[in-house]
């Protein structure tokens, strides 16, 4: 054992100031199946040693036997701290200990004759020899497991001479590759779901933020600009042109909070396809760009929809908005719905602008200017929905976006 591992060791045995252990941090998502294979290799070993005691009488090499045992012992020792603490969690301690088993197992050539091996079970036992197989699974996977089961087994094959197909009496490969399968299995899941819950914890921990940060923003920055852009308009004059720009930094600044506490969500969705809930409250996302110019209709309860497909509404209602506010004249006034309707949700933008008079949008596309086809349509129709225009001069402009909540095949454009 190294120096540095055995002085962390050392430090976390020491005792609190109340007297009690302080209690070792395992930051391993599969520290749990470490420290219970660790008790099987203990019981495994008392086994051994019975089987060691009970036919030590008929073995050829008596004295050569108890000093493999005592080789079988030391390492027992050994790799079962080092796995339990960690620092024997690496693939180099893992490969010497299936030579270890694999060469033990071997011995058993040596140390009786070949109608011992064939009517017997393998020495040091195959129970004992199983810790190998159990270890490999856990740092590797079920695969790995799979191939260090048939290597064990395949030892325990090559002891007795020959292959005994009768999987009745003689399971041993069958039971040593099922159970580095099934440990495998279970490191694996122990990881997905170590890195799920991570992945959870730190969308709690910006929506937290997100949250603190919105209070003392709404309670300072946000009041005194929505107090400038009214009073600006009252008084109007001079003063019109710098209520119009207080009302568009306020709505910047909704839109930043708002960008930030989703980051989190957007993170976790593209790291490992969608760790953790992978959903964003669809009425929260929206309800931010409430102002003294845009109103916003919202369930009180959460909409919760997958991540990606909050995204793309969110940011089709914000170039929706981005149109009201450079096309639809200077007074004009958006409205935003949301609703939730079980399978699917439904955002209306509606603006009561001077409209969009007929064929311009088609003269727009002609002449290669995409934005309404591809920032609105598009990213609407890329998670499976419908994006529907209704306008006409001077009546105002309405986006209705007709979105399901689980996509099936969204296409991109």
């Amino acid at each position: 054992m190294s120096a540095e591992p055995f002085a962390r060791w050392v430090a976390q045995m020491r005792h609190t100031e109340a007297g009690r252990p302080a209690r070792a941090v395992d930051a391993d998502p599969v520290g749990p199946l470490w420290r219970g294979a660790q008790i099987f290799r203990l019981l495994s070993y008392l086994y051994a040693l019975g089987f060691q005691i009970a036919i030590n009488d008929d073995l050829e090499h008596r004295a050569v036997a108890w000093a493999l045992f005592g080789l079988l012992t030391a390492w027992t020792l050994v790799s079962g701290i080092g796995y339990f603490i960690g620092f024997a969690r690496n693939r180099y301690w893992v490969t010497a200990e299936v030579v270890v088993v694999c060469g033990l197992m071997l011995s058993t050539s040596y140390v009786a004759d070949a109608g011992w091996a064939w009517h017997n079970q393998t020495w040091p036992t195959t129970l004992w020899a199983t810790n190998a197989v159990i270890s490999v699974a856990i740092l590797a996977g079920p695969t790995y497991g799979i191939l260090a089961g048939l290597v064990v087994g395949g030892t325990s094959t090559f002891v007795k001479g020959e292959l005994n197909l009768n999987f009745g009496r003689n399971a041993t490969i069958i039971v040593i590759v099922a159970t580095g399968m099934a440990v495998g299995l279970a490191a694996a899941n122990a990881r997905r779901t170590h890195e799920k819950l991570s992945a959870a914890a730190r969308i709690a921990a910006a929506a937290e933020e997100r949250e603190r940060l919105s209070r003392e923003v709404h309670d300072g920055v946000l009041q005194v600009l929505a107090l400038i852009a009214r009073r600006g308009r009252e008084i109007g004059g001079p003063t019109a042109e710098l209520a119009s720009l207080a009302a568009e930094q306020e709505r910047a600044l909704r839109r930043l909070i708002s960008d930030a506490g989703d980051a989190g969500a957007e993170e976790d969705l593209d790291g490992v396809g969608v760790p953790g809930t992978g959903e964003l409250d669809l009425a929260a996302a929206l309800r931010v760009f409430a102002d003294d110019r845009i109103s916003v209709s919202a369930p009180a309860d959460p909409v919760p929809v997958p991540a990606r497909i909050g995204h793309e509404i969110r940011a089709a209602v914000v170039n929706a908005l981005d149109n009201t506010h450079h096309h639809a004249g200077p007074d004009a006034r958006a409205f935003i719905l949301v609703e939730d309707l079980g399978d699917d949700v439904v955002v209306s933008v509606r603006d009561d602008g001077v409209g969009i008079v007929e064929g311009r949008l088609a003269q727009a596309v002609s002449q290669g200017r995409l934005g309404v086809a591809k920032s609105i349509v598009g990213r609407i129709e890329s998670v499976g929905g419908t994006a529907v225009l209704d306008t006409e001069p001077g009546g105002g402009t309405e986006w209705e976006f007709t979105v399901p909540r689980r996509q099936t095949e969204g296409r991109r454009d």
